[in-house]
């Protein structure tokens, strides 16, 4: 059931592109992707009634998901309007073959060591269901059940811009795990601005400092490559990254 228009209108998401198999938003901090509680909004309920308004549909609307942000991220999010779109995103995402750019803002103690100008992360990611949270963990030590639920995780980055103890990465994935962007560089002493789950002592005014910036696919029915980007939301210009103000 659609939610009333004042709640989706509460906290909309900006439209970057749209077509008859399409939908991508930039999803604003504080939304959750798909299954939020009763009183809360989310990308997919938001989508269905923004389609319903547009396009006079009558009764129910399809959105399928295929790609998901955690409530606390922004950026770039794709969302299918047919079943066919569907399928055929999903394939590419299973394939890895969908190239995800993420902007993130870092923070760390005058006794850790600051990032090199460009990296490259591997580590195997467990959950920690006690901290609640997920964690890098040595693969060696684990116990042939315990490795079975662990899962690599690599990603590449390079440092766009740097501040006092802070730097602004822009982030490659290779794999898409939970949480593998903030546990990845949290392990490494650059925490996420923001992000107090692993381990950020800086505070961010919405959220945490980490943006979904830029996607790169097929479109499921034209032999065509698209490539979208996303602006940052507004608090990222209390950061003072030039990159920032740009984007």
């Amino acid at each position: 059931m659609i939610r009333d228009q004042a709640l989706r209108l509460a906290m909309n998401p900006a439209v970057l592109y749209e077509d008859n198999h399409l939908l991508v938003l930039n999803k604003p901090i504080g939304m959750v992707s798909q299954g939020a509680l009763p009183d809360e909004p989310s990308a997919v309920e938001w989508s269905k009634g923004y389609l319903k308004q547009k396009y006079a549909k009558p009764g129910n609307v399809f959105v399928g998901v295929v790609s998901r942000l955690d409530r606390d991220v922004s950026g770039v999010l794709v969302l299918a309007r047919t079943s066919k779109g569907a399928a055929r995103l999903n394939e590419q995402f299973r394939e890895r073959t969908v190239e995800k750019t993420y902007w993130g803002a870092v923070a760390w103690q005058a006794s850790a060591t600051p990032p090199p100008d460009e990296g490259h992360c591997v580590d195997w990611l467990a959950e920690d269901a006690e901290a609640g949270r997920m964690a890098t963990v040595d693969v060696a030590a684990l116990s042939p059940g315990a490795k079975e639920r662990g899962q690599e995780a690599s990603l590449r980055f390079q440092c766009l811009e740097r501040a006092t103890a802070g730097a602004l990465l822009e982030i490659a994935l290779e794999t898409g795990r939970k949480h593998q962007i903030r546990v990845q560089l949290s392990a490494r002493g650059w925490p996420i601005v923001g992000d107090r789950r692993y381990g950020s002592r800086r505070p961010f005014a919405e959220g945490i400092a980490l943006h979904a910036r830029r996607i790169r696919f097929r479109h499921p029915t034209r032999d065509e490559t698209l490539t979208i980007e996303a602006p940052c939301p507004a608090a990222w210009r209390e950061l003072g990254y030039e990159s920032v103000r740009r984007s």
